[in-house]
């Protein structure tokens, strides 16, 4: 097994959580409602996350959507658990657990600029700094500079979350 670098423990990642949660209701005060569409498995689960802790500091009106996409082939499609309908004309934060070659959230952001929106951000845990695509996360935990044959793995686990370096 390789050996691994925790990079954030349980309490820093809630820490990063509330945090990234704050800048997240900053940026929608003006709002009543807020999508939150965490991308499949890990990112929605951060979605989740970010959702509780913006029902305890704001009342907003948080709706989850969950974002279906194939990471190895992007270009066949994205599947939302929301219609284009639903989402239109809102404000939406698009959110990741790690922002690596970019590709993801890029073909996320894709997919919801099909309809006209209020307002889209985006969202991750760890953002690292090999993009292939020009996109940014504008509410992040955490920067990583890291090489290419290195790996950012989150755990998701109830009070034993954790980010590695692999």
């Amino acid at each position: 097994m390789p050996t691994s670098n925790k990079i954030l423990n349980n309490e820093q990642i809630q820490h990063k959580i509330k945090r990234i949660a704050y800048q997240i209701y900053e940026s929608n005060i003006d709002e009543t409602e807020l999508i939150l569409a965490g991308i499949a498995k890990s990112g929605f689960v951060f979605a989740n996350r970010l959702k509780t802790v913006l029902e305890e500091i704001s009342d907003l009106k948080i709706i989850l959507c969950e974002v279906k996409l194939d990471k190895k082939n992007p270009l066949a499609g994205v599947k939302t658990s929301l219609t284009a309908t639903e989402y239109q004309n809102k404000s939406i934060v698009l959110i990741d657990d790690v922002l690596n070659s970019g590709t993801t959230l890029i073909y996320g952001i894709k997919h919801f600029l099909e309809v006209p929106l209020k307002q889209f951000k985006t969202a991750v845990l760890v953002d690292r700094s090999h993009k292939k695509y020009p996109v940014k996360a504008d509410f992040k935990g955490i920067s990583l500079s890291t090489s290419l044959n290195e790996t950012v793995k989150v755990n998701f686990s109830i009070g034993r979350d954790k980010v590695e370096l692999f």
